[in-house]
């Protein structure tokens, strides 16, 4: 079965969904623990919300596995990202903490190479593959990675988390000029709370920014409660999302038009 869905764009641009995806493999699915099984840390509906790029131009890359699966936002080799509490490239605890699976039902070793050689490369080499032609023919490559969580998850960090979570990995991703454009669009509207390199400054896809090569990655961690209900069944909110679609299309307008 295909690990991803992707569709190619007419627009310099790629939409990553990595952490979308909700097929497990049989032995994951057979060890999951009671808590994880309703799957809460997915990015719930984000290709949904996300559908207008599609209309724009952009190329769109779904991830169709769990995170509880293979983590496609981490590196192969699993090193931190973060200093403070995360999850990893094979989690064994869920975002609050929970265990993801029975005690002695993990996956073995050799299963989970065979999700990083299956699933994990596949989805790299998609992005690596579509950067490459977007550059060929503009001349430059723009990647968004889209994701989402829960607002308050005390393990990871303290209160409530701004709506609109920007990472460009501390400005290492993309150009100042991409940043600056970006910082601008979230400093004209008033409606979300917003924060550029904070608690989520980007994981592992937005190294694939490197701007002196005419290469820019950024990531957006949005609250999931801007678009629906944050507690299972994960429900949609057809209003709010809505909303939060004008601002979305705005700043993604405002990332193509820097160039």
């Amino acid at each position: 079965m295909e690990p991803f869905d992707f569709q190619s764009g007419t627009l310099p641009l790629l939409v990553s969904i990595p952490h979308a995806g909700t097929r497990l493999t049989p032995e994951v699915e057979d060890g999951l623990s009671d808590a994880a099984r309703p799957q809460p840390d997915t990015d719930w509906h984000i290709p949904h919300l996300y559908d207008f790029v599609r209309e724009m131009g952009a190329s769109v890359l779904v991830g169709h596995y769990s995170r509880m699966v293979v983590d496609l936002n981490r590196p192969a080799d699993d090193t931190p990202l973060y200093a403070s509490a995360t999850t990893g490239l094979f989690p064994s605890t869920l975002f609050d903490g929970t265990p993801t699976f029975v005690s002695g039902k993990t996956p073995t070793s050799e299963q989970r190479n065979g999700y990083l050689q299956h699933i994990w490369q596949p989805y790299h080499q998609q992005i690596q593959q579509e950067l490459a032609r977007l550059k060929a023919r503009y001349g430059y490559a723009l990647l968004f990675d889209a994701h989402s969580i829960a607002s308050h998850i005390p393990r990871l960090f303290d209160g409530k988390l701004p709506d609109l979570n920007i990472g460009t990995n501390g400005g290492e991703s993309c150009s100042h000029e991409v940043e600056a454009t970006i910082r601008a669009c979230c400093e004209a509207q008033d409606q979300y709370s917003w924060v550029i390199n904070g608690r989520f400054k980007g994981g592992y896809i937005t190294r694939y920014g490197q701007p002196a090569q005419q290469q820019h990655a950024v990531q957006l961690e949005l609250a999931q409660c801007n678009y629906m209900e944050e507690q299972a069944p994960f429900a949609w909110h057809a209003e709010k999302a809505a909303a939060l679609q004008v601002q979305l299309k705005k700043l993604l307008g405002n990332y193509l038009a820097c160039f």
